[in-house]
């Protein structure tokens, strides 16, 4: 049975709810804890917000809890209007589970927020499968915060009340595409820099 999620409960009042969980990773996401802190001095008291911030600090803002528990998490993102998170496929799935379109802003290794980019790779790709809002900037991001704030419909999806096999099957098909990311990133990583010197062919040139 397909269904659109019940509106959430109206805070009394009103203000809307925004969950933000950047996972339990040991790197530090400071780059989407400063746009969250520039953004939440702009809307201060006019949104309730919750930022689980991991390893990240965050003692500043508003709402922040550094680990939530599986039933706290599932507490928070069943009574979040919008919900902000990592590129983590776990958090991911449970944000659509929940009947959120979630706003991605994945971990960028770059920046120190990770090993390697499987997180960037993936989360573009449910991008363009319009699976998640993918921001990969700090405008992208405020934009889709006052987009769903104006109107959290837009970030509302239907789920599937029956279908427990059928989430199995895509957290098994999230899991292929995570480990064939992984496997590429890593394959990239220990690839040579140098190419062996095999001498030059009949016509003189050098074999590529």
């Amino acid at each position: 049975m397909v269904r659109v999620p019940e509106p959430r409960e109206p805070r009394p009042d009103g203000r809307p709810r925004v969950l933000v969980a950047v996972g339990t990773d040991k790197h530090p996401f400071d780059r989407l804890v400063d746009w969250l802190r520039q953004w939440h001095g702009e809307v201060a008291g006019t949104v309730v917000l919750t930022v689980q911030h991991g390893h990240t600090r965050a003692d500043d803002l508003s709402g922040a809890v550094p680990f939530l528990g599986h039933a706290e998490l599932q507490t928070a993102m069943a009574q979040a209007d919008l919900v902000v998170c990592h590129g983590g496929p776990a958090t991911i799935l449970e944000a659509r589970r929940h009947g959120h379109l979630p706003i991605v802003v994945p971990r960028d290794p770059t920046h120190g927020e990770h090993v390697d980019d499987h997180q960037l790779l993936f989360a573009r790709r449910l991008g363009v499968a319009g699976l998640v809002a993918l921001c990969e900037s700090r405008q992208e991001l405020l934009d889709s915060l006052a987009t769903g704030l104006a109107d959290p419909s837009r970030f509302t999806i239907e789920v599937d009340a029956d279908a427990a096999d059928g989430r199995r099957a895509a957290v098994r098909r999230v899991g292929v595409i995570v480990e064939d990311l992984v496997a590429a990133a890593a394959q990239r990583r220990h690839r040579p820099w140098w190419r062996p010197w095999r001498g030059p062919g009949p016509d003189g040139r050098r074999k590529s």
